[in-house]
């Protein structure tokens, strides 16, 4: 099959899905400085900050083109559980959010942390967290879904932490950076391709 063209000022992905069908068994908890606050009924601009603060330089985009009526219902929903990571100052560093919308499934809907922490070993203290805290009795499936423009090492992290990927698609959006809703500065290792009109 040939090459699929994307037209300028779009952005194509390919999505890989994967999941844990087990309980993965218990490893000590990797030490870090950072905590988890929970956010219960965060406000939409609250949420949009750290979202693009976290997910800016991957091109995050789906929170921040949604419907403010839609993202509340979405962010205020009691089976959604959103947490800031914070560090020893209290400044947001990072954001995970555990989705228990489907009966016996918890989505790792985002996990994330801002640039500057990676490769310190917080990653791994994070997605320890996210596992203990998604792990529920009623829960028999975990799963996280992660794209081409994420960080390079993020499918190998989560099959190291145990995911398995079960499927694959291609994703095709106009780029957030076109639109407006990201900075035409991030993400710079994805090249930035105008449509006609604006170049």
């Amino acid at each position: 099959m040939g090459l699929l063209p994307v037209k300028p000022g779009e952005v194509a992905a390919i999505v890989t899905s994967l999941e844990m069908r087990e309980r993965p068994r218990p490893r000590p908890m990797p030490e870090s400085p950072l905590r988890l606050v929970r956010w219960e009924a965060p406000s939409p601009d609250k949420y949009r900050t750290l979202f693009a603060r976290v997910g800016s330089p991957w091109l995050w985009f789906s929170r921040l083109v949604m419907e403010e009526a839609r993202l509340t219902a979405i962010i205020h929903d009691p089976r959604l559980e959103i947490f800031a990571v914070v560090d020893r100052q209290g400044i947001e560093v990072g954001m995970l959010e555990l989705d228990f919308r489907e009966a016996a499934t918890c989505e790792l809907s985002f996990v994330g942390l801002v640039p500057e922490l990676t490769g310190a070993g917080h990653g791994r203290w994070l997605m320890a967290q996210a596992l203990m805290r998604a792990w529920r009795p009623d829960v028999t499936r975990v799963w996280v879904h992660t794209c081409t423009l994420d960080h390079p090492k993020a499918l190998g992290f989560y099959r190291a932490s145990g995911f398995v990927p079960f499927t694959r698609a291609i994703e095709t959006f106009a780029d957030p950076r076109v639109t407006g809703h990201l900075p035409r500065d991030a993400a710079p290792h994805i090249p930035l391709i105008d449509p006609p009109n604006r170049r």
